[in-house]
């Protein structure tokens, strides 16, 4: 028996099937996907085939002592730096059990400089890294030497990866160390690990290429590349069309299912009492008693939340609420401190936290074994995010994940149950990969540029193994050439935009040291509002917050962060100097990202659900589903409860207005589209303001006056017909696209974010981007960037599939036109919603809602 097996056998006992499977199919050279619930072991699956391997090839043990350091065979890519901390614990272990001449170390940005200096000389044998950090070693001369003899790459929570230009620029990693390997003569290994996910295929084929695994070689000896000069986009290189049809044919990867579904117990906190007129945010601190309750019950719990506003605002109340718990309870996210974050995470792995208050920043495979259960509070919006949230919660194989949620309004009672059914059929959400994202691509040619310099036509065939730009066309490889080469035609004039030289022998490398050195600085595609540190005097660092939030605030206001209530003191040098402060009221950061939409396979399942509550609610019906038959029975008595194959769709008359509000249920970002077309096209149809409002279920129309239209001319604006036409007019669509050129801006190279200690202020970076942005719209307005901007627009801020497909649907729902006399159940959140944008203060907000609930419970009462 394998040294490495027997380790495993007596540390972690019998493997199971998939894992034995995921060994022998790693040690033949294949390359696929491993799926499998959180916490069944992937992480062994995929590590140890690499030791098995070298332990045969070194058959004495009495040797391993004495034997030389293995310079770098694995490369283990991770989404999250506190997964990378975990994943190079994990690795180590069976490494220093067994004494092998293996060093693990990991390689982040949150790897001081000298570990980083130090591997700039010799990488380790295994390296944890993230894909950011693995462009900037491809960046160096001496890449290819430094990574000749890797045989196999791990890329963990690909599912996370695979959907954002992060994992777009994986794939282009992979594409240099796979050609790397050929041109070696050996086949690299590749191995995506994943848990939560509805398209495993296609995850599957976007990581290991359309070509398969091997697949690479063939197609680098048969392309071409593109000729000189302006070729057109339907073109394609010279026998790269055929190699990569034969090279399809000859690859493929392997698909590794591990055991079934894990056991996920899922329940939702009640209030005692379920307000029939709910609004967004009011229950959530309502239901704290119970939420301590639940504290109380385990060992060690983790409390997500969606926000880092909600994360600050719940380890607030927890500490105020139990004293007697000072330094069990912390608070973990992206803008604390790293190492304030590490702390928060080698206390949760000694089981030495009652309650660790976060957000997404540990969502994914962190093995916190003490942890017992997880809290959810507010809507999960996502099946797959619900069950990657619950196997944080007893993770080891065998045991059940336990996760609690806990609604921030009554509506969101509904969301837990449907995310329950939607689980047990197995219905989760899909994470589509990107079509060439010309901004990646060119900061790629600039990073292989540097790391010992390309050949033209070897590249294109390189770049065109990946599934992200296999269908690039020869008039986009020549443009982006052309881009890094002198700028595009606009910025010819300007040298510092000649990022790229072609040299003697024909191959292209990088300019100068200094294009070089900014490059570098700038590597990777994560981009986000500029953050500004936050200090206090004597220097001591907190955290960061972003620039958005920070330029509504005086000296003297008081906010919350990291945990304390604190006084900003001064501005300066992207610096936020605060001190300690005391009293009660203060503001919470906003941070983005606090508007994510239910997902398809959720909406579904609310749907399903409401069209089972037509009927009534009763004895068999789910608690959740019963808790809110008050609100339910209301909205039937006032008007219809909506449901699937149907378009509820109500006109109320307020002293605000004429309202309009129908129930899609299909989401925020395909209600935000939805209403905006219709406002357009109402507006066009006549002179009249319309202001929209959106929430997850439904979309508000106000008006001045009543439309009193009829079914077949809402149908007419429910069309799908002109939808693009429409939108692109309806949706002052040159300032989302300034507002997305930015960021392609930044990952293409154009600006910087600045040095380190000396970020740029964020109005200085749109300033910049946008006088890009209008030099390109009026001298070269074929530039491939701004397309970019336009698709980006479309396809992710709009969701314009999504929506296409939501009209389709709405196409063959009967409509229910229903004339209310007052707001209803579903109605009051949406008119809420609006109040609340309208409002300056947020005290006044919620005293109008206020009053305006105990005149519709008044109303109801008299039923």
């Amino acid at each position: 028996m394998n040294a490495v097996e027997a380790w495993f056998l007596e540390t972690v006992g019998e493997p199971f099937a998939f894992q034995r499977e995921s060994w022998a199919a790693q040690r033949a050279g294949e390359s696929g996907l491993l799926h499998a619930p959180t916490g069944m072991g992937k992480t062994y699956a995929a590590w140890l085939p690499a030791l098995m391997g070298w332990c045969e090839d070194h058959a004495d043990p009495a040797t391993w002592a004495e034997a030389a350091t293995e310079p770098l065979r694995v490369l283990w890519v991770t989404p999250l730096r506190a997964l990378a901390s975990d994943t190079e614990a994990q690795l180590k272990k069976p490494v220093a059990a067994l004494g092998l001449p293996w060093t693990v170390e990991r390689r982040t940005g949150d790897v001081s400089a000298a570990v980083k200096a130090r591997q700039r000389k010799r990488l380790p044998s295994a390296l944890v890294t993230t894909p950011e950090s693995l462009s900037v070693l491809l960046s160096y001369a001496d890449a290819r030497e430094k990574f000749r003899r890797v045989e196999s790459v791990i890329v963990d929570e690909w599912h996370e990866l695979m959907s954002t230009k992060r994992g777009t620029q994986t794939e282009l990693g992979l594409a240099r160390l796979r050609r790397w390997s050929g041109e070696a003569g050996r086949t690299l290994s590749v191995w995506g690990l994943s848990a939560t996910l509805g398209n495993l295929e296609e995850a599957m084929v976007t990581l290991v290429g359309p070509g398969g695994a091997g697949g690479f070689e063939g197609a680098g000896q048969a392309a071409e590349g593109p000729r000189s000069g302006g070729a057109k986009k339907a073109d394609t290189a010279d026998g790269v069309g055929e190699a990569q049809e034969s090279a399809s044919r000859a690859g493929g990867g392997r698909m590794i299912h591990g055991p079934g579904r894990k056991a996920v117990e899922i329940r939702t906190l009640l209030p005692a009492d379920v307000e029939r007129f709910p609004w967004a945010g009011h229950l959530g601190l309502t239901l704290l008693p119970e939420v301590l309750e639940v504290l109380e019950e385990a060992r060690s719990t983790l409390l997500f939340t969606n926000t880092r506003s909600q994360a600050e605002i719940w380890f607030n109340e927890i500490s105020a609420a139990r004293p007697g718990w000072l330094g069990e309870v912390a608070l973990h996210h992206g803008s604390i401190d790293r190492k304030k974050r590490a702390a928060v995470e080698d206390l949760l792995r000694s089981g030495g936290l009652r309650c660790c208050v976060c957000t997404s920043s540990l969502d994914l495979g962190v093995d916190f074994s003490p942890v017992e259960q997880v809290i959810q509070v507010a809507s999960p919006k996502g099946v797959g995010r619900l069950l990657q949230r619950a196997g944080r919660s007893g993770h080891q194989p065998g045991k059940v994940s336990r996760v609690v949620g806990v609604p921030t309004h009554a509506l969101e009672i509904l969301d837990f149950a449907a995310a329950r059914d939607a689980a047990e059929r197995g219905e989760i959400e899909s994470r589509r990969p990107l079509d060439r994202p010309l901004d990646v691509l060119v900061q790629h040619l600039v990073t292989c540029a540097m790391g010992g310099g390309f050949e033209a036509r070897a590249m294109l065939a390189e770049v065109r193994t990946t599934h992200a730009y296999r269908g690039l066309s020869d008039a986009e490889w020549s443009w982006c050439l052309d881009f890094v080469r002198r700028g595009g035609e606009t910025l010819k004039v300007y040298p510092q935009y000649a990022r790229v030289v072609q040299g003697e022998d024909g191959r292209y490398g990088v300019a100068s040291p200094k294009i070089a050195r900014n490059h570098r600085m700038g590597i990777g595609t994560i981009t986000s509002d500029t953050s500004i540190a936050v200090r206090f005097a004597n220097g001591k660092k907190l955290g960061t917050v972003e620039e958005s939030f920070v330029g509504f605030l005086r000296p003297g206001d008081k906010f919350v962060f990291a945990g304390h209530l604190l006084e900003l003191v001064r501005v300066r040098a992207m610096v936020a100097t605060v001190r300690k402060a005391r009293g009660k009221k203060a503001q919470v950061p906003r941070w983005q990202g606090g508007r994510t939409p239910l997902s398809t396979q959720l909406a579904d399942a609310v749907r399903a659900r409401l069209d089972r509550a037509r009927a009534g609610v009763g004895p068999g019906d789910p608690v959740e589903v019963r808790a809110i038959g008050p609100l339910l029975d209301l909205q039937a008595a006032w008007s219809v409860v909506p449901g699937a194959g149907r378009l509820l769709m109500e006109t109320t008359g307020t002293r605000d207005g004429a309202h309009v509000f129908m129930y899609p249920l299909q989401g925020r970002l395909v209600h935000e589209g939805l209403g905006t077309l219709l406002a357009y096209r109402l507006t066009a149809e006549a002179p009249r303001a319309v202001t929209v409002t959106v929430n997850d279920y439904g979309i508000e129309l106000l008006l001045a006056e009543p439309l009193g239209l009829d079914a077949a001319a809402w149908r007419e604006l429910l069309s799908a017909e002109r939808l693009l036409e429409d939108l692109l007019e309806a949706l002052n669509t040159s300032q989302l696209a300034r507002r997305a050129f930015r960021d392609i801006a930044r990952v293409a190279g154009l600006i910087t974010t600045g040095f380190p200690g000396q970020p740029v202020a964020n109005r200085h970076l749109q300033a910049s981007s946008e006088l890009f942005y209008d030099v390109f719209t009026d001298f070269d307005p074929e530039n491939l960037l701004l397309d970019q901007a336009r698709r980006e627009v479309l396809e992710q801020q709009l969701e314009v599939r999504r929506l296409r497909a939501s009209l389709a649907v709405l196409a063959e729902a009967e409509l229910e036109i229903v004339a209310t006399e007052r707001l209803t159940p579903l109605a009051f959140p949406l008119w809420a919603e609006r109040l609340r944008e309208q409002h300056m203060s947020s005290q006044s907000w919620q005293e109008q809602v206020g009053k305006m609930v105990v005149r519709l419970e008044a109303a109801a009462e008299g039923l």
